[in-house]
């Protein structure tokens, strides 16, 4: 390759790797498989190191990947807080020669006298808790191994993290050593997503019609930035603790030190194995590539590190890596199983996903039978036939995934598969959106799958809230008596009685369970209409934006696009929505039912004397902090919560945090109490 040719490729390596670490890192939506993106950066390092004129400091080969999300990418803020300690990645390979090469560093460097500690590599994200006098005092992100962000109000809702570490039962207190662990210490590890607890948050996700988590990975990383700590505490996050740091800690080797953090109540991996070679560590790789598919939780390597502390040191770190430890990758998990049928099932907007029925096959801990093809274009890019022997995989992939056929295998006894062309529930020809690769039944109000699906979307939980499931809805279709939303609130007693299996308690709880279903807010409800791409979030910014449903209704595309995070797709959904005649009925219906089709005055913009400001809170107010934060957005202001250059106000309350009142200072960002902050939204010049 010629210089001016491995510069543009340098270039072009760089511009990739950086957005994939982005989609990985702060999307939590990969756009590369781990082989993948490896393979790249391992292209990157081998160009650098021909023409190092070209390395600079700021290219991926010589920097973490970042999890921090910038104030102009989100509005989902964090504290950040310098690590103590650099929190690097880990050099990573897929050949067992190249870890005998890491061994073989090592000898050169430190000697024979030395083992190795092997240990599962959990597919989480990453975490340091720091514990102080044997209390959980803060949890920070990996962000760019420099400085992190304070998750730690999330942390505290993950079942197996001790909020106080246990006194080991043989502990002997002495006048020189009060309590088994440092006065402060920081541990690292993985926060991970068992299968079980992913493939339920998937399921719900899917029966909203939200894109599911592409693995337990992106799903535990974006579960634990999430803004609502209770939402974390549903997720079923779990951890594993691997690595130790802190001032003169009393232990020689790595495996003495996880053995008292366990002794101490901190979640640390039972599998894991001190070994003496290259063969030893070896038959730990190949036992546990085997093993690792029956485990609940995924796995995607082995991590082998020095064992003894001491060397640890000696070895030291590059600017990325420990010299100390390298990782083994495993090659996604694969499993071969036959191809029976294929089912083409609508949705409650009208998309058709072709799913495959599989001979039952166990995968990742879980035995899979179905897997998504996406589309057409998917079934005609693998060339898949009826009866096919298909891989599936399970690993850093769309969960479970056909990803090839086996052609060696394929018999006489298949045939070609046909999308169809009209809808297999009401067929409605079948129409193609020219921007997505989804084909889509038109027929919105006749399709009755669409129109159960809608219904059960209606009454869930995070909209309407009524207590019914799928089954309901099917008795209530099924005998005419609910076609839209609106007929739910026209059912009386008599109606339900007719229902095979109801009696007058459960017909009287589903007709309470529709009264109090009246109370839910106005954003709730918007969710609950099925717009298509209005989703839970969506709902919310486009309630609080335009603050009634008739606002909505008016407002034309350049108002819809002015609403914060609505872009020109959803702006097209809400505008069409609202241009349908059947659509308005059901609202005008609804309302005469009672429901909440505006904002209520306590959550109405009261005023812009804050508009264009961004305001930071900490401590103790006369109210609550979320009332408080409540008081600003209703005023037009912006709550963020890290003081940056950004910042208009720092507002601080009784017992504020010195730290925020330190940075204000340093940024020059005007501290106020909550007298000058009233002042302020009463519109008093300041």
């Amino acid at each position: 390759m010629e210089k001016s040719q491995a510069y543009i490729r340098i270039q072009e390596l760089k511009e990739v790797i950086n957005e994939a670490n982005r989609r990985y890192y702060v999307d939590n939506s990969p756009t590369l498989s781990d082989f993948e993106f490896d393979m790249l950066l391992k292209e990157l390092e081998s160009l650098e190191k021909e023409y190092p004129e070209y390395q600079t400091s700021d290219s991926p080969t010589q920097k973490v990947g970042s999890d921090i999300v910038s104030n102009k990418e989100s509005t989902k803020e964090f504290e950040q807080h310098p690590h103590r300690y650099p929190m690097l990645s880990l050099g990573n390979t897929y050949d067992i020669s190249e870890v005998q090469a890491f061994a073989d560093r090592a000898v050169k460097t430190i000697g024979n006298n030395f083992t190795y500690s092997c240990e599962l590599k959990f597919d989480g994200t990453a975490i340091c808790l720091t514990y102080r006098n044997g209390k959980l005092f803060r949890a920070l992100t990996r962000g760019d191994g420099t400085v992190g962000d304070d998750v730690t109000a999330n942390v505290r809702n993950i079942s197996n993290i001790p909020q106080e570490l246990h006194i080991p039962s043989d502990f002997v207190p002495s006048l020189l050593q009060s309590s088994p662990w440092p006065d402060e210490f920081e541990i690292r590890g993985e926060i991970y997503m068992p299968w079980a607890a992913f493939d339920r948050l998937n399921e719900e996700r899917i029966q909203e019609e939200e894109p599911p988590f592409a693995n337990p990975r992106n799903a535990a990383s974006g579960s634990l930035k999430l803004q609502d700590s209770k939402t974390v505490a549903k997720r079923g996050l779990e951890c594993t603790l691997y690595h130790i740091l802190g001032e003169d800690l009393p232990f020689q080797t790595h495996d003495e030190a996880l053995k008292a953090a366990e002794s101490w109540g901190l979640p640390v991996s039972d599998k894991r194995k001190v070994c003496r070679n290259i063969d030893e560590i070896e038959s730990f790789i190949t036992r546990w590539d085997t093993e690792r598919k029956t485990l609940p939780f995924a796995t995607d390597g082995i991590v082998i590190k020095i064992n003894e502390l001491a060397l640890q040191e000696e070895l030291g770190y590059t600017a990325k890596f420990p010299r100390w430890a390298v990782a083994y990758k495993f090659k996604a998990e694969q499993a071969l199983t036959r191809l029976l049928s294929i089912d083409y099932q609508v949705g409650r907007t009208g998309a058709v996903t072709p799913v495959a029925n599989l001979e039952p096959v166990q995968l990742s801990g879980t035995i899979v039978k179905r897997a998504s093809l996406h589309n057409a274009d998917q079934m005609q890019i693998l060339d898949i036939h009826i009866g096919d022997y298909v891989y599936v995989e399970k690993g850093g992939e769309i969960i479970p995934k056909i990803t090839g056929v086996e052609l060696s295998q394929r018999g006489d006894d298949i045939s070609l598969p046909h999308f169809p062309d009209v809808c297999p529930d009401c067929g409605t020809t079948l129409v193609k959106d020219e921007k997505e690769a989804k084909s889509f039944c038109p027929n919105q109000t006749g399709c009755p799958t669409q129109i159960k699906g809608r219904l059960v979307h209606f009454l869930s939980r995070k909209a309407m809230n009524v207590i019914a499931g799928e089954a309901t809805i099917d008795q209530l279709y099924n005998k005419a008596l609910v076609w839209n939303p609106a007929d739910f609130y026209e059912l009386q007693m008599e109606h339900l009685l007719t229902l095979e299996g109801w009696k007058e308690r459960s017909a009287e709880r589903f007709l309470n369970s529709l009264k109090e279903s009246v109370k839910v807010p106005f954003e709730r409800v918007l969710y609950a209409l099925g717009i298509r791409y209005v989703g839970e979030t969506t709902a919310k910014t486009i309630a609080r934006h335009f603050g009634s449903i008739d606002a909505i209704a008016a407002a034309d595309m350049e108002s819809l696009l002015a609403a914060d995070d609505i872009g020109q797709v959803i702006a097209e959904s809400i505008y069409a929505y609202f241009r349908e005649d059947a659509n308005i009925d059901t609202i005008d219906r609804l309302k005469a039912a009672g429901l909440k089709f505006k904002i209520e005055a306590g959550q109405q913009k009261l005023s812009s004397s804050l508009e264009g400001k961004t305001i930071v809170i900490s401590g103790n107010f006369s109210v609550s902090r979320d009332d408080m934060k409540a008081l600003i957005a209703a005023h037009g202001g912006k709550n963020s919560g890290s003081v940056s250059g950004k910042t208009s106000y720092l507002l601080a309350g009784e017992k504020p945090g010195p730290e925020k009142i330190k940075k204000a200072e340093s940024l020059g960002v005007k501290i106020i109490d909550e007298g000058t902050f009233r002042d302020l939204i009463n519109n008093i010049e300041q």
